[in-house]
């Protein structure tokens, strides 16, 4: 198999992945607002928007390299109704990616368009995956109801 096979493998295996997890997200954001918590379901919202974008801009790079496209079959999510659990599951999962983006962009298949592509993306994915670890933190120090209060009076904090 050359790079450039390698290349649009690894791309439409994040498609996959990607588009489910915001699909994920989406999921999570309706359930969030509708227990009150308006701002974590309009972060999650955001969130899922921006991993369609990538979505959307590996699927560009993978008919760029001649590739197809795929519609796959998604693996099922877990939904979460404790939002501390959602996000001690959503930072393993940004780990796991990270992680995954790091070894591809160290494989040496990627072409230089796709290499600063997932640069970028990782970037992206880190910050989130900062973020989720600063909350988990910080729930370890005020503790789970005072979190969810501070939620409710002051919103999402910034990332």
């Amino acid at each position: 198999m050359s790079d450039k096979e390698k290349t649009i493998e690894a791309l439409q295996f994040i498609v996959t992945g990607l588009s489910a997890n915001s699909f994920g997200h989406r999921i999570q954001a309706k359930i969030f607002a509708g227990l009150g918590f308006q701002s974590l379901g309009d972060k999650y919202i955001a969130h899922a928007t921006e991993e369609m974008d990538f979505v959307e801009q590996f699927m560009d790079r993978i008919l760029d390299l001649g590739g197809e496209i795929k519609q796959e079959a998604q693996e099922a999510k877990p939904i979460f109704n404790d939002i501390i659990e959602f996000i001690e599951h959503d930072y393993e999962v940004s780990v796991e990616g990270t992680a995954y983006l790091a070894e591809l962009i160290d494989s040496g298949i990627l072409d230089a368009t796709t290499y600063d592509l997932m640069k970028v993306y990782l970037k992206d994915e880190e910050e989130d995956m900062y973020w989720s670890e600063q909350q988990l933190d910080l729930i370890k120090m005020i503790g789970k109801e005072n979190y969810l209060t501070q939620l409710l009076i002051n919103g999402v904090p910034a990332e």
